[in-house]
């Protein structure tokens, strides 16, 4: 099954209001109207384990859900889990958000922080998927990867598709996402990084900025060299 496959879900009360910040942002930055195939990519390791009890991956959650509605036609938001490998676990829907995170990330086992098989996992999906949208990719660790130089050479080799990383960092820590923004030999610019030190300290609105004031500048660039048409 496509990670990117259509749904008919109808959004339901509970995320009025992130729909609708995550509206305003996105006309801020210019893309209203515009269409991208939204993906969550979540960092399962165990320092993350803080996080996931206080409820933060679940309100990312939600907010990439708010985004996506949005953004996306099919009305949900396909979750991969990441530790030393990844999983994709399941598609967060506006019809089953509620604790989806608690219900599915034990699914997945704690690991190290494999970014490699995570971008991996998302680039071969996208390009088997027969998707027509450009990707959007919320990516979200608290700590470096185990192989800084492999996922250096791996975001690089992503640069010639139509995928956008967008960068999320929990924690106090996170210098290795801000070399990735800053990456030197990719073809186009195709992240961006937002440091959500303290996730329950960080607006709704802040976080929809952080995700999308780059996007658009990516998508003229990308659109430019031919990698979206």
């Amino acid at each position: 099954m496509s990670l990117f496959r259509k749904s008919t879900a109808v959004a339901q009360p509970g995320l009025i209001n992130l729909i609708k910040t995550a509206a305003v942002s996105l006309e801020k930055s210019g893309l209203a109207g515009h269409r991208a195939a939204v993906q969550l990519v979540l960092d399962h390791s165990g320092s993350m384990r803080q996080f996931y009890r206080d409820g933060s991956v679940q309100r990312l959650a939600e907010q990439a859900l708010g985004l996506s509605v949005n953004l996306d036609d099919d009305g949900s938001v396909p979750v991969t889990y990441f530790g030393s490998t990844a999983d994709a676990m399941c598609e967060a829907r506006l019809d089953n958000y509620d604790e989806i995170i608690e219900r599915t990330h034990t699914g997945s086992q704690w690991g190290s922080t494999n970014y490699v098989a995570a971008m991996r996992n998302v680039i071969d999906e996208h390009e088997v998927s027969g998707a027509t949208a450009p990707g959007f990719v919320i990516f979200q660790t608290d700590g470096d990867p185990d192989d800084q130089a492999a996922a250096e050479r791996m975001l690089r080799e992503a640069s010639r598709l139509p995928i956008f990383w967008a960068f999320v960092g929990f924690g106090p820590s996170v210098r290795f996402l801000e070399k990735l923004d800053d990456l030197g030999g990719r073809q186009v610019d195709n992240a961006s990084f937002f440091h959500a030190r303290d996730p329950h300290r960080v607006s709704d609105a802040e976080l929809y900025g952080g995700l999308t004031s780059q996007y658009a500048g990516w998508l003229t660039a990308a659109t430019a060299a031919g990698i979206v048409r």
